[in-house]
């Protein structure tokens, strides 16, 4: 049983203190690794494997052709900044060719876990000769694993599997004790920036989480140029996440007076604290009107928005 550090009983700076002597004790003298998304997770434990290992902590930036435009950069970008150097590895055919024919969520997921672990980043922990991992779980994504939720990419020990035995090497997971508002404090005190400490939450396995039925090239860039819009136009508001969803079915529209069957993007924008609950915010016509019509106009294909208004629960976050 994970016992849960509440954001009214962190205390930053000790917590901070604690994680880095844990990662120096785990680690010794050795390396470790670490996955770097630019989400706030990973960004997080990132400063924190640096702060404990230094140049003993190799970190990477997995392309895997997922990402919202250009995220790589904007991270390699963001991470100079503080003294962090980010290798990006392209690795976009390997998760298209995993992806290939798989419209189940489940088990897009874990075409994603087993490329991401066992082949991509397992192969650069093997060349390396690093023995530890270091990445981003919080107690949110425990819990919806093992709730049976959705089986949250980076959670292997609650569901039985050794990383060890599976992929060669040992995970260490700092942030398991915290959900995200207090995730976001850590990072503060770190010395994040309030641009990645205060990102909106993005899934591990990215855009194919926002993509229903198959997650082709294709379909990414779609979702990725909605992205695009919907967070230009809502980042200024105070809600939790926001994010665009490509459905599987083909609608019936009318472009230039004639019928268009196209393609249909649904928006989500949350009220949230730890993900755990959620609310749809309430957004005004005028921006939903807005968002509709720049989709329409600038992501090919698409001939109609929604606007979910479930909370979570019964819905979640992300769609797939």
């Amino acid at each position: 049983m994970i016992k849960e550090i509440t954001l009214q009983d962190l205390n930053s700076d000790l917590f901070i203190q604690e994680k880095v002597e844990d990662i120096n004790k785990i680690v010794g003298d050795g390396m470790a690794i670490n996955a770097l998304s630019g989400g706030v997770d990973s960004s997080v434990v990132t400063l924190l494997g640096h702060r404990a290992l230094g140049k003993r902590l190799r970190t990477i930036f997995v392309e895997n052709g997922l990402m919202r435009e250009g995220e790589a950069q904007q991270v390699v970008d963001f991470f100079s900044e503080l003294g962090v150097v980010v290798e990006v590895v392209d690795a976009g055919k390997e998760f298209f060719a995993a992806l290939h024919g798989v419209t189940n969520p489940e088990e897009k997921r874990e075409a994603i876990t087993q490329t991401f672990y066992k082949n991509v980043f397992g192969k650069i922990v093997r060349e390396s000769g690093a023995k530890y991992l270091l990445q981003g779980t919080i107690l949110t994504d425990i819990d919806e694993t093992v709730a049976g939720i959705k089986r949250q990419h980076n959670v292997f020990e609650q569901l039985g599997i050794d990383p060890q035995a599976a992929f060669g090497y040992k995970i260490i997971e700092p942030l398991i004790q915290l959900r995200k508002d207090a995730v976001r404090k850590v990072g503060k005190a770190l010395g994040l920036p309030a641009a990645l400490f205060d990102r909106i939450p993005f899934p591990g396995p990215a855009l194919s989480a926002r993509v229903i039925g198959e997650a082709t090239p294709e379909r990414i860039d779609t979702v990725r140029r909605a992205t695009t819009v919907v967070e230009r136009n809502l980042k200024d508001t105070s809600a939790f996440q926001y994010l665009a969803i490509l459905h599987e079915d083909r609608v019936t529209g009318m472009r230039d007076g004639k019928r268009d069957f196209g393609q249909q993007i649904e928006i989500r924008c949350w009220d949230s604290t730890d993900a755990r609950k959620a609310t749809p915010t309430r957004l005004s016509f005028e921006i939903l009107e807005r968002l509709a019509q720049e989709i329409v106009q600038q992501v090919p294909g698409i001939v109609s928005v929604t606007y979910n208004i479930t909370p979570k629960p019964p819905s979640t976050i992300e769609a797939v």
